[in-house]
């Protein structure tokens, strides 16, 4: 009996530590990476996904409540497209319609909260607008 009760408390302290998941995870442990690194200039939908950097896993029903998508790599901040949340069927993946203007390097700006996680995953992911 005290053997079962050891092995539970070791398999309960492996969840709680994020061996067997990711309780207790921190969001520097989860990053935005985008799918293509390349769209097409004008009309563009941007996908980027959502994983916990440990387990590789994509993670979803993230609430993205801050989008901002700019020319801050071409020296032209200032430069904005807008950027609206368009539905995905693949969980973890997170698209973004947009009109990029002009071609050259933009930058997707992205705030998060994960579910049952405290602080807020923040990424700027480079994307290329290409004629």
């Amino acid at each position: 009996m005290q053997q079962l009760t050891l092995r539970a408390a070791i398999v309960a302290v492996a969840l709680l530590t994020g061996m067997g998941g990711s309780a207790l995870a921190d969001a520097k442990d989860y990053e935005f990476q985008l799918l293509d690194k390349e769209v097409k200039q004008g009309q563009a939908v941007i996908a980027v996904k959502l994983v916990h950097k440990l387990s590789g896993r994509a993670i979803p029903d993230a609430v993205i409540f801050a989008k901002r998508i700019d020319m801050g790599p071409e020296a032209m901040g200032e430069m904005t497209a807008p950027l609206e949340a368009e539905p995905s069927k693949e969980p973890g993946v997170y698209r973004f319609k947009t009109n990029l203007t002009m071609e050259g390097r933009w930058a997707l700006s992205l705030g998060a909260k994960v579910q049952g996680e405290s602080g807020t995953v923040e990424s700027k992911l480079i994307v290329t607008a290409a004629p």
